[in-house]
């Protein structure tokens, strides 16, 4: 089942990142790497064409309390959500409680290793502090950099389906699982 979430008051703190809630100041650096070419479509989403769409959805983020912004050397990079994972595809997991992870990161930061660190900070939280029993990922199967984060983050491949993209494509999808093992 999808376990109640609400990271209003949240603010996780890695060696290079803050993981913080969204606020209507983020705005400017949301839109600087929500509007470039290659982003958002590596999640199922196209560029934002200005900066109404990007306020819009930045409201949708604060609103939602689910999604972190990704903060380094102080401008938002990038987005974290905990979102709703598909009960009924999944329904063999109704008895435990989850969630699944979505990010984004600017493409000038790319490569640099933030991403599974902000990942395996929100994997610490949601299973240490909310005791969440698994968490999901999914990626398109040409998203390799995605993949690479789930790897590290010690994320295992689960089952395949398809996802219908905000732009009206159809995507084979590797979900991943990661299972919270209570500590010895």
């Amino acid at each position: 089942m999808n376990a109640p979430i609400d990271i209003s008051q949240v603010v996780l703190k890695t060696e290079r990142l803050c993981l913080r809630p969204w606020t209507p100041d983020d705005l400017a650096d949301f839109y600087a790497y929500a509007s470039v070419d290659g982003v958002g479509q590596m999640a199922g989403w196209l560029p934002h064409k200005d900066i109404e769409e990007s306020r819009m959805i930045l409201q949708h983020f604060i609103d939602g309390k689910k999604t972190f912004a990704l903060e380094y050397q102080g401008k938002v990079i990038g987005s974290l959500g905990i979102e709703r994972y598909d009960e009924d595809y999944f329904s063999e997991l109704a008895m435990k409680k989850g969630r699944e992870i979505g990010y984004v990161l600017a493409k000038d930061d790319w490569g640099q290793g933030l991403m599974p660190e902000a990942v395996q900070a929100v994997v610490d939280c949601l299973f240490h502090v909310q005791n969440l029993d698994f968490l999901m990922i999914g990626y398109f199967m040409y998203n390799h950099q995605s993949g690479r984060v789930a790897e590290k983050c010690g994320f295992k491949p689960y089952r395949r389906k398809m996802h219908k993209t905000h732009f009206g494509t159809n995507e084979e999808t590797q979900m991943t699982i990661l299972y919270n093992q209570p500590k010895q």
